[in-house]
C-alpha cells in the first residue's frame, strides 16, 4: 500500500528539469540541514518548488550564500544561516531565524551527515567513530528535540530524517557511517510513536548511491562505478531530484496517514523483505 500512495503522488506531482507541476507545501516552513549541495540541496529546492518557505544551512557562509543565491534566483522563497549542526548555539540560532524569517516551522529535514574516511567498522578510529555518532545521531537527536516547541504550534507538522540504504545493508568501506544510519532508522522509530500524540509525524528516506560529491569515492573510477551499479537492480545510480521528490512526498499531506516508515530510494538495491 506504501508503494501504491507513493506511485499516486508522484503521477500527481510530476517533475523535471524546467519545473514541478504541483503547490503541495504551500504555506509551510522547512529547515533542511546540510543543504547547499547534493541531496540536502535538492531537497530544499524540490520543498521551495512546492511552495515552501525553506531555511538553508551548512557549516560555510560562503556556501550557504551560494545556495540561497541560486534558489532566489529561481524566485524562489528561502534565506539561509550558518549551522554547525554539533553546535548548540548555531542550531538555536537556525530555529530563531526561521522564525523571526517566516513565523513558525512545519517541516524538519535532518540531512547533515559526515563520513570522514574510508574503513571499515573494526578500522574506524575513536575519534572518527565521536565524529561520525556527534554529527550524524546526536545532532539529528537534539535537532528534533529542540524542533518540538516550533513544530507543536504546527497544523500539519513532520520530520523527515534522511538516512541510507546502508541502515539496512552495511556498505564495507563507510562502516561506521552504516551504523549511525541504522541507529537513525531506530530513533524515527522511537519518536514517531512518542509524538504522534502531537500530530508530528516522523519518517525516513533512505537513499542508495546516489551521484553527489559526497558519495564520490563510490563512483569515481570505473571499476568503483561498476561495483556500486552491480549491485543496483536498476542498473544505475540514483540522481539527487529522485531523492528530493520522496522527501516532498513525505512532507505533504499526501502523507498524511504515513509515521515511523523508512522509505528506501535505491533503484532496487537490496535492503530488506
Amino acid at each position: 500500500m506504501l508503494r501504491v500512495a507513493i506511485s499516486r503522488a508522484v503521477r500527481r506531482c510530476s517533475t523535471n528539469a524546467c519545473s514541478v507541476k504541483c503547490k503541495r507545501l504551500e504555506g509551510k516552513v522547512a529547515i533542511v540541514t546540510g543543504s547547499t549541495a547534493g541531496i540536502g540541496f535538492c531537497i530544499a529546492k524540490r520543498l521551495a518548488q512546492e511552495g515552501a518557505k525553506v531555511m538553508i544551512s551548512s557549516r560555510k557562509e560562503s556556501n550557504v550564500k551560494k545556495a540561497v543565491d541560486e534558489l532566489k534566483h529561481a524566485k524562489l522563497q528561502v534565506e539561509g544561516t550558518v549551522c554547525h549542526v554539533e553546535k548548540s548555539a548555531d542550531r538555536k540560532n537556525l530555529f530563531d531565524k526561521t522564525k523571526a524569517n517566516f513565523g513558525g516551522l512545519d517541516i524538519l529535514v535532518p540531512n547533515a551527515a559526515v563520513s570522514p574516511a574510508l574503513c571499515t567498522v573494526l578500522e574506524t578510529t575513536e575519534e572518527m567513530w565521536d565524529k561520525i555518532f556527534n554529527v550524524n545521531l546526536k545532532a539529528t537527536f537534539l535537532l528534533m528535540k529542540e524542533s518540538l516547541p516550533f513544530l507543536k504550534c504546527s497544523k500539519s507538522p513532520s520530520i523527515t530524517i534522511v538516512t541510507s540504504v546502508a541502515a539496512y545493508q552495511p556498505i564495507d568501506i563507510v562502516g561506521a557511517y552504516s551504523v549511525s544510519k541504522t541507529a537513525l532508522t531506530g530513533l524515527c522509530k522511537a519518536t514517531a510513536e512518542d509524538l504522534a500524540c502531537d500530530r508530528i509525524r516522523v519518517n525516513c528516506v533512505a537513499p542508495g548511491v546516489v551521484k553527489t560529491k559526497f558519495s564520490k569515492a563510490l563512483y569515481e573510477s570505473e571499476t568503483a562505478q561498476r561495483a556500486a551499479v552491480s549491485n543496483i537492480s536498476m542498473g544505475r545510480m540514483g540522481m539527487p531530484d529522485e531523492i528530493a521528490s520522496v522527501a516532498a512526498f513525505l512532507a505533504s499531506d499526501d502523507a498524511s496517514y504515513i509515521t515511523g516508515e523508512s522509505i528506501v530510494v535505491a533503484g532496487g538495491m537490496k535492503s530488506r523483505l
